[in-house]
């Protein structure tokens, strides 16, 4: 699993103007109306969005009132905050009458931990908390934290161990914690575009930390997307088109905590190690959570065992690029 306290970009909305801090109004498309965009920062990212309305005083309010529910959702799932939900639920081992939207999220979590195999698995903080103290020491090991500490870390990591429940979020293990910032952006995206799509929206493109379009840009054509090159800073790897469906990108070089890269924000939840199997793996999926969950399991999983769940699961694609820079597209 990803790295809970940084983030993974490595998305651009290549159509998108260049964004201030503020809305921002552009030229009049016939039929879909002015665009109005917004550019920020929420969930730990720098966030957007690009919406086009006839009357551009409703689409700024769609826009702040989107903003509100984000805010709110930064509440429940920031690890950045100490009284937000989810580090209430790491100090303390329970949450009493839970947010439905934290319920929500933590049952897709347990769907997608089924789903892999557990190669997703939002009980990974004790790994993430167990790497930043070894390698924040004046002189860390570079091997990594003694195995001893390794295997008794790992007892509190596992999915068995989290309990949910409409009434009542418990960790059974003590020193257990969870992270959903391999999800919960996707999950804030997929919220935005809920939002927009009920007040008739039907072009669109958010980006909340994950990107996904809500039909074709006024003109008719798909919106273009650029995946980012982790080791290229300002290069991209490819451009993609999205209409109707949400993108996601994992990379371990997103975060090392050692300068040779053996160490990185993705953790095995089995071994507790980071595998470098692929430079970036980008899925496109029907939601933006979907997508998002599935990028940060794959990054874990061989070709095979990837072919076989994007087989099962509708319009899904994964995108693997691995060390030496060949491509493997799974899925149409």
């Amino acid at each position: 699993m990803q790295n809970p306290n940084l983030t993974r970009r490595r998305m651009i909305a290549i159509t998108a103007a260049a964004l201030g801090s503020a809305f921002v109004s552009g030229a009049r498309s016939a039929g879909a109306g002015e665009a109005v965009r917004w550019h920020g920062a929420a969930l730990g990212a720098q966030v957007s969005m690009e919406i086009y309305h006839p009357d551009r005083a409703e689409a700024t309010r769609l826009v702040g009132s989107c903003l509100l529910d984000v805010r709110r959702l930064e509440q429940q799932f920031s690890l950045y905050r100490q009284d937000s939900a989810i580090s209430t639920l790491n100090r303390t081992g329970i949450l009493v009458a839970p947010d439905p939207d934290m319920v929500a999220l933590l049952e897709a979590s347990l769907t997608f931990a089924d789903l892999t195999g557990g190669a997703f698995d939002p009980t990974v903080q004790p790994l993430w908390r167990l790497y930043a103290d070894h390698f924040s020491l004046e002189r860390p090991d570079p091997n990594g934290p003694p195995r001893e500490q390794l295997v008794e870390v790992l007892t509190r990591v596992g999915c068995r161990g989290l309990q949910v429940r409409p009434d009542r979020i418990a960790l059974a293990h003590r020193g257990a914690a969870i992270t959903l910032n391999g999800i919960a952006q996707g999950f804030a995206t997929d919220k935005v575009v809920e939002k927009l799509r009920k007040a008739g929206l039907s072009t669109t493109l958010v980006d909340m930390g994950e990107i996904r379009a809500i039909g074709p840009r006024p003109e008719g054509a798909p919106w273009r997307v650029g995946l980012a090159d982790p080791d290229r800073p300002g290069a991209l790897t490819e451009t993609i088109d999205l209409v109707d469906r949400a993108v996601a990108t994992t990379a371990g070089a997103g975060f090392r905590f050692d300068a040779a890269g053996r160490f990185t924000h993705l953790f095995d939840p089995k071994t507790g190690c980071s595998p470098s199997l692929y430079r970036t793996v980008s899925v496109v999926a029907p939601s933006a959570t979907e997508a998002d969950a599935l990028s940060t399991a794959f990054s874990l999983m061989a070709i095979p065992r990837i072919l076989d769940i994007v087989a099962a699961r509708p319009n899904v694609q994964a995108r693997l690029i691995d060390a030496d820079g060949r491509m493997t597209v799974c899925g149409a």
